[in-house]
């Protein structure tokens, strides 16, 4: 088993690549997936090398999903693209009534083996249709599963669990980390169980559980910290339904402080949710209040300059942290 640096883009082409070879029935649903392989570009090699897994659909998201249902229903695997996450508000009744509830309404009678995945979160000065974070909406709904990977190694590893599992699996990937890098096995039986988070770094004083390209903004705010004696542990979930509240748990009970950083708006967020099921059972253990850093309850801006006041920054999860611990740089 070898490991290589690549891409996160990357690392769901070779994903979907490896499955196709596990799957003879595998196929991949989307739009402008073989001219553009998608919006971006996750599909350029598949559309070379597997143009017969890909059937390019209308600008007509209800319909395909509705397919796809189908197809996961009586076969599958089946793999989604929408092109955007703001775009699922055009299909919610295939998702949530359908796609969500056929297993548990035959009595376990019918597989779903439907993966739908879609790029979220601001960053390119997309506006407010194309950079919302709407995991909790998905989260709220039993019967889907819901993953946000937030390294290339992770976004191969929880594809292929996603891919292989008979149940629909909501696969949200934030956009701004498309390009970063990251070291990946190049085991093709290699995959990531859904419901273990990981500690991305670890830390004595605050537990920050940071949510997909939020898990990048707070090791960057962890490394300023260490100058200021501040050890911020970062949590990264990885899946959001499952949720491994074990190991947030363990580690809110070492620092006895936690904090939640989610590029969504904050009410009703995955922050408040977690949030809240730290204070439900591990309030014993805190020595002050939850917190949490979301984007602000705005619909996102086009300008670079207001989109950056709008989402949380390092400099926010470094006040933050400094505010709770009451220690000021040095």
């Amino acid at each position: 088993m070898a490991m290589r640096e690549i891409t996160f883009r990357e690392a769901v082409q070779e994903a979907l690549i490896e499955e196709i070879g596990r799957f003879p029935d595998l196929f991949i649903m989307g739009e402008d997936l073989v001219a553009q392989g998608g919006v971006f570009g996750v599909h350029q090699r598949i559309a070379v090398e597997h143009r017969d897994r890909i059937v390019q659909t209308p600008i007509s998201e209800p319909g395909f999903i509705g397919m796809a249902v189908g197809a996961a229903m009586t076969g599958g695997p089946v793999v989604c693209e929408i092109m955007f996450q703001d775009f699922m508000t055009v299909c919610m009744d295939e998702i949530v009534n359908q796609a969500a509830k056929l297993r548990y309404m035959t009595g376990g009678q019918a597989r779903m083996p439907l993966v739908i995945r879609s790029p979220c979160g601001m960053g390119r000065g997309t506006a407010a249709q194309h950079t919302q974070a709407l995991e909790s909406w998905f989260v709220h709904v039993p019967g889907l599963h819901v993953v946000v990977p937030s390294t290339p190694a992770d976004a191969k590893g929880l594809l292929k669990t996603a891919i292989r599992g008979d149940d629909p699996v909501m696969f949200f990937e934030y956009k701004m980390l498309y390009a970063i890098k990251g070291e990946v096995s190049d085991d093709a039986e290699l995959a990531i169980p859904f419901g273990q988070a990981r500690i991305a770094r670890a830390g004595r004083d605050i537990s920050c559980v940071a949510i997909g390209s939020m898990v990048h903004k707070s090791l960057e705010a962890a490394a300023t910290l260490e100058a200021d004696g501040i050890s911020l542990e970062v949590i990264d979930p990885r899946t959001l339904s499952p949720l491994d509240t074990d190991t947030i748990f363990a580690s809110v009970e070492k620092t006895s402080r936690a904090l939640v950083v989610d590029e969504a708006t904050p009410r009703c967020s995955m922050a408040a949710d977690i949030a809240a099921t730290i204070a439900e059972h591990r309030f014993g253990h805190l020595d002050g209040p939850v917190r949490r850093l979301n984007a602000a309850h705005v619909p996102k801006p086009f300008s670079p300059v207001l989109e950056k006041h709008a989402v949380p920054t390092a400099a926010d999860i470094v006040a933050m942290a400094r505010h709770m611990t009451g220690r000021r740089p040095s």
